[in-house]
């Protein structure tokens, strides 16, 4: 690599740093906190006025569970194939399915019976999320809707609707999930009723 491609690649680690910060709905305290770097250095290396080092960055890519080269946008190698490592999340298991580079965020989704109780607290973020059934049932409480969804069914809805999911059977629901920032929907559309 170039002296001048690396001065580019480092460049851009801030900004994506900052993106993907952004999207996870995290402040600089929670990563710190998550990290063990100060939140003045984390925002002096999204800023660009920190270079990135392994040091810095082996720990924000276990923080969101991402490779490292996703983080510094290494060169491509030729081989298209995601390895993605299973995160386990509020008693959920999440397998990335696309790399955090911006766009839509593929997830397949395994959420066993039992997790987050019966109503489950509603949450908003920017954004709209698509919902696919593998197996198994989800209930989907989305705003005034409380519907359940089998294996085959989509759902689709703007993520600044008060929202919240749990397994809806005795088996573990499994689901694809797409996630995009605003204007990057999907055209399937969740029908109240459903059950």
């Amino acid at each position: 690599m170039k002296n001048g491609d690396l001065t580019s690649v480092l460049t851009a680690v801030g900004p994506r740093l900052r993106a993907l910060r952004q999207e996870r709905g995290t402040t600089l305290t929670d990563l710190s906190a998550t990290t063990g770097i100060s939140p003045s250095t984390l925002s002096r290396l999204e800023s660009g006025q920190r270079k990135p080092t392994l040091e810095l960055l082996l720990p924000l890519a276990k923080a969101y569970g991402v490779q490292l080269d996703e983080l510094v946008d290494a060169p491509e190698t030729g081989d298209p194939r995601v390895h993605a490592r299973p995160i386990q999340r509020y008693g959920m298991t999440i397998i990335p399915l696309t790399r955090y580079s911006g766009g839509l965020h593929a997830f397949k989704q395994i959420l066993p019976p039992g997790v987050g109780g019966t109503e489950p607290e509603l949450q908003t973020h920017e954004g709209y999320e698509w919902m696919y059934i593998l197996s198994g049932r989800l209930r989907l409480f989305l705003g005034e809707h409380d519907l359940v969804l089998a294996a085959g069914e989509a759902a689709e809805f703007d993520t600044r609707t008060p929202h919240a999911f749990i397994c809806a059977g005795p088996e573990p629901v499994e689901f694809l999930s797409l996630y995009g920032k605003q204007g990057e929907r999907m055209h399937v559309r969740a029908r109240p009723g459903g059950g």
